[in-house]
């Protein structure tokens, strides 16, 4: 089976990529020619673990290949994903020139029969929008050839994109004709071999899901910060809370652990676009908007913590901070708690010198020498007032405070994912601050 791929971003190569895996000629095409030059040489532009090693292998086996030509990639297959980014507009709805330009495109170029799959995350109705733009281009042609268009959302986790895809939890389509069906079914079927449920649905449906799915997974995020910042008012303790209510089957222990709000490419713009198609219907999603609420405050939290601690003018201070991108495994740094603490601290006054084990590149082309930058985690913390940690890499579960402890001036760490333990922290010596659990405060600045 042949199938193409527009857009080679963080779901296109990744689509592309494990397609080619099970045995599909898979053709990826950017308009980026530097881009598709790396990848035809095996060399991965974002970092995803596993993703490399499978480029290479499929491309050595000549199962995927790159292109800018859409025209040349559509000629000799059956399915057309469209995979390119879909960013917010000013409005907080999403910008569908990019999904709506490849779709004309597809019109301009088709011979026969073919699928188009929206892959992109795209409101409810886009996949009609894209059928009418390829049916105004065959018209404009003077052709009639027949196409279906479907749904397909994405379901990837930045950091384990490549067993979701392999493995997932569900494949969801949405479909409009039994022609459509066949051929989904026939693109999928390596998975449904291995038991993977595949779920045929209405388009506007399919549409509906992706949102759905990842504005629960929001709320949930939200719902636990705010519990954790009533718990450090109330005297309670949110690891012991999480743990009760984790254990309760209706309500699992995913996506309630306490930290300083979520970020990334995926909950906040889908959240912003999902209350944006509700206000355009004339239906308030109240809920989502307290989401959003609680997930920009969140996001000062720490800074909160620093300015009880430390006082108003942090000017002269230095602060070690231990993670860039929004979570482990990505250098993503889209919409990541650490530029909202950067920013607010360096308002302040306060200098930062910080360490991501993979996102370094990336925070230096979106924050420029606004910052230092270390080495490694304990090069941070040389001569530092406070130690903050943004990312819960595994690296930062068990530094060695004995070292840390000469390195910095004053011993004081600022936990944003609650790594540690607070009974040992108040043993070890460090003033220490967390989500939702009781500080640690042995000094203060105006102590010392």
């Amino acid at each position: 089976m042949n199938i193409a791929v527009i857009g080679t971003g963080y779901v296109g190569l990744v689509t592309g990529t494990c397609f080619a895996e099970t045995g599909i000629n898979v053709v990826c095409v950017d308009i980026d020619k530097k881009k598709v030059d790396m990848l035809r040489n095996g060399e991965v532009p974002i970092y995803e673990p596993g993703l490399d090693a499978l480029l290479e292998r499929n491309i050595d086996k000549g199962r995927i290949s790159f292109t800018t030509s859409l025209q040349k990639a559509i000629k000799d297959c059956e399915a057309v994903f469209i995979a390119v980014g879909t960013p917010p507009d000013e409005d907080g709805s999403a910008d569908l020139k990019y999904v709506l330009g490849v779709a004309r495109e597809i019109g301009q170029h088709m011979q026969d029969y073919k699928v188009v799959i929206t892959k992109s995350t795209v409101p409810v109705g886009t996949s009609y929008k894209v059928k009418a733009a390829i049916e105004e281009e065959l018209v404009k042609r003077g052709e009639r050839i027949p196409f279906d268009v479907a749904s397909n959302p994405e379901f990837l986790k930045e950091g384990s994109a490549v067993d979701d895809f392999l493995k997932p939890d569900r494949i969801v389509v949405g479909i409009e004709s039994k022609r459509a069906e066949k051929v989904m079914k026939r693109l999928y079927k390596p998975f449904l071999m291995n038991g993977h449920p595949l779920l045929f649905m209405d388009i506007f449906s399919s549409e509906m899901t992706k949102y759905a799915a990842n504005s629960m997974l929001a709320t949930k995020i939200s719902f636990m910060n705010d519990i954790a910042n009533l718990c450090e008012l109330v005297g309670a303790n949110v690891d012991l809370v999480r743990k009760g209510i984790g254990s309760d089957a209706r309500i699992g222990n995913k996506f309630i652990y306490p930290g300083t709000g979520y970020g990334g490419s995926c909950f906040p713009k889908d959240v912003q676009a999902l209350v944006r198609t509700a206000d355009e219907y004339g239906h308030s999603l109240e809920v989502l908007k307290a989401v959003e609420a609680v997930n920009y405050r969140q996001k000062s939290v720490l800074v909160e913590k620093i300015k009880s601690h430390f006082g108003e003018n942090l000017k002269g201070k230095q602060f070690g901070l231990w993670g860039l991108a929004f979570k482990p495994k990505t250098d993503d740094m889209r919409e990541a708690p650490s530029l909202v603490i950067i920013e607010q601290l360096k308002a302040m006054g306060a200098n930062i010198r910080a360490y991501d084990p993979v996102a370094m590149e990336e925070a230096k082309r979106i924050l420029g020498d606004s910052i230092e930058y270390a080495k490694d985690e304990y090069d941070a913390c040389i001569d530092a007032d406070a130690m903050i940690v943004v990312t819960e890499w595994s690296e930062f579960r068990m530094p060695n405070f004995r070292i840390l402890e000469k390195l910095m001036n004053e011993h004081t760490i600022f936990d944003g994912r609650n790594v540690y333990d607070p009974e040992e922290m108040e043993e070890i010596g460090f003033s220490y601050y967390s989500i939702g659990r009781e500080s640690v405060t042995l000094t203060t600045s105006a102590e010392a």
